[in-house]
């Protein structure tokens, strides 16, 4: 009898929602990332913000030579651009021409570096009305800023007062809820009408499948924990799950993976952000290995991104091993260094 690992294998995913910062630290983010995935979409959320075709195409440069002194040839960074409330049509025309593949709806104030994000969607109805009629799409940050509504409902009001009238008055664009985490998200997106067109999904993270809201503050507090948005119960947590492994392409994968140096994450006021570029594989097909559903972790891993974004799905393919993966305290970033989700832990999948 062979005592050889069970493995499986996929063609190769794609990360459909990335932050690889710039300067020294994105030679590392970029190495942990280019292991894994094919592509990624590249968020646009630096100081100063990626706001125009010319920004994205600098910082395409940038990344393309971080790419060249890895010696890495197989991997695409997909740009996007940060929508404000000045964007204008023209930039939207100018984007699709440029082959940039989505605008970034950040809610001013919502997370890491969104200070320059829209303060009212209404603004932004002239940019929209374009990215509609040029098929570009939407990725949102699905949280309300008001300081009055409780963080752990924030996602689910502005389903109610944002995302709802959003499509009502703009109901052919396209839009990605993105890093979803509650019930109402997730049965929102599958149930959402769309006449027929392919309008509407949604990208789950790995800390959102594996992990409550308890993990923040187990035995004190956890910041290497602490993302936005936040973790929910574990009602929510569970809902994410089914709907990640239902095989309905509405869902498909983005890690969020948000890298912040160890002292920026242990602090007084500690940054939003897990690091799960380093595993990333490995913990979706735990999360799925935990219901009985890794037959539909290719779907969501490989097939329903590029799918909607009318993107080819790849051809080459990665293998998955059921062995034990140690993962490190601390792995380097930059000058600096970083503790990626589950440090000091063991995860069942390594990636071949």
């Amino acid at each position: 009898m062979s005592n050889s690992p069970i493995q499986i294998q996929l063609i190769q995913p794609d990360d459909w929602h990335l932050h690889i910062r710039d300067g020294e630290v994105m030679r590392d983010v970029l190495a942990d990332t280019a292991c894994q995935f094919a592509r990624a979409i590249i968020m646009p959320n630096l100081k100063p913000p990626v706001t125009t075709v010319n920004l994205a195409n600098a910082y395409r440069g940038r990344i393309q030579a971080n790419l060249q002194s890895l010696g890495v040839t197989t991997f695409t960074p997909l740009m996007t651009l940060y929508l404000t409330d000045n964007t204008s049509a023209n930039e939207v025309r100018k984007a699709k021409d440029a082959g940039i593949a989505g605008f970034k709806l950040y809610p001013a104030g919502a997370t890491t570096n969104s200070d320059a994000g829209v303060s009212n969607i209404k603004h932004c109805y002239a940019a929209l009305e374009a990215m509609q009629a040029v098929g570009m799409p939407l990725l949102v940050h699905g949280e309300v800023t008001s300081a009055h509504i409780d963080i752990f409902d924030r996602e689910a009001v502005f389903i109610d007062q944002v995302l709802e009238p959003l499509r009502k008055d703009f109901p052919e664009l396209k839009i990605v809820f993105e890093h979803i985490t509650t019930k109402q998200a997730a049965h929102y997106v599958r149930d959402a009408q769309t006449a027929g067109k392919n309008t509407i999904a949604a990208t789950i993270t790995p800390q959102h499948l594996l992990m409550n809201r308890n993990a923040i503050f187990s035995g004190g507090i956890r910041p290497h924990n602490y993302c936005l948005p936040v973790l929910k119960r574990e009602e929510h947590r569970v809902a994410l799950l089914d709907a990640a492994t239902s095989g309905n392409p509405r869902f498909f994968l983005g890690t969020d993976s948000a890298p912040h140096a160890k002292g920026a994450k242990e602090a007084a006021c500690g940054c939003a952000g897990c690091y799960s570029a380093f595993n990333a594989l490995g913990l979706y097909a735990e999360a799925f290995e935990s219901v009985g559903k890794l037959d539909k972790l290719e779907g969501f891993a490989s097939f329903f991104g590029p799918d909607f974004y009318l993107m080819p799905r790849n051809t080459q393919k990665v293998t998955l091993v059921k062995q034990a993966q140690n993962i490190p305290a601390e792995l380097p970033l930059g000058d600096d260094t970083i503790v990626p989700l589950r440090a000091g832990e063991t995860i069942a999948w390594t990636l071949a």
